[in-house]
């Protein structure tokens, strides 16, 4: 499956140039641009090529946030969403989101760490060592000296799956996610509400002849519904003052008979529905 850069609430680059020029004459410095690769909220992938050049013709710091999906990059039908993350100063994604990795574990990605380092680095004689200049100090990464071996549960994890058990059970969450959208492409009564490049579906309940905000009181009442009954729990978001309900399909076992239910579940908690019109 060929995946690529949906615009729908991805970033605008002209918008963007333009925020940029505004702030210069206004005597201000443009400090940062962050860039998303799969919103939180819709999956948008933002023309990360087109707004690293803007960066790097305004000098900006351009970091490009892939919390959540930055875990698709291991399947190689997805690495057109990454084009023009060469461009980028730092670049970041959480394995315990979607790499089957408990929390927390995030991995963080520096164009050229130099920067870091002049940035948190602590020079007291007690903390110099005679191995300073040939290995990574990660005390000098951060704010803290420690941290926590977050890195050791991941190794376990890619040793434990290895990179083609990654890609199935990635691609098993993909095709489980479309037989969603198809249930919900085919019902009179749902709309999906932003396009589905990944595992998160937003979509919303939607009966004829309900204006905007009775279809927002009444997909509110829904989400409610479904959480209280205690087998499935829906978060939401808000997409154009619309009030979307979120569905990800990506947890590490999930089947399609969860899908199922989910979908029984659905049908049977909008039939009780009582809408205050």
């Amino acid at each position: 499956m060929k995946v690529g850069v949906d615009e729908t609430f991805a970033m605008k680059p002209d918008l963007l140039r333009k925020a940029i020029q505004e702030d210069i004459e206004n005597g201000l410095t443009p400090l940062i641009v962050i860039a998303a690769t799969g919103t939180t909220g819709s999956t948008a992938m933002d023309p990360l090529t087109e707004l690293g050049e803007i960066c790097q013709e305004f000098g900006i710091w351009f970091h490009v946030d892939a919390a959540y999906a930055g875990t698709a990059f291991l399947l190689p039908e997805f690495r057109d969403t990454q084009k023009g993350v060469e461009l980028a100063d730092s670049f970041v994604f959480n394995p315990h989101k979607w790499m089957f990795t408990n929390f927390d574990c995030t991995a963080y990605y520096e164009q050229d760490k130099r920067t870091l380092i002049r940035t948190f680095e602590i020079l007291t004689e007690y903390l110099k060592t005679q191995f300073d200049q040939t290995v990574n100090n990660y005390r000098d990464w951060g704010i803290p000296l420690g941290r926590r071996f977050r890195a050791l549960k991941l190794w376990f994890v890619m040793r434990n799956m290895g990179l083609s058990g990654m890609q199935e059970i990635l691609r098993g969450h993909m095709t489980l996610t479309q037989d969603f959208v198809k249930k919900l492409e085919v019902h009179p009564d749902f709309e999906i509400l932003a396009p589905v490049p990944l595992n998160l579906v937003c979509f919303r309940y939607k009966p004829q002849s309900m204006d905007e905000a009775q279809l927002n009181e009444l997909n509110a009442q829904l989400v409610k519904s479904m959480n209280d009954g205690g087998e499935v729990y829906l978060t939401h978001t808000k997409l154009d003052g619309k009030y979307t309900l979120r569905v990800v399909i990506g947890q590490t076992y999930v089947q399609q008979k969860h899908v199922d239910k989910l979908w029984e579940i659905l049908l049977s908690h909008t039939s009780t529905l009582t809408p205050a019109l």
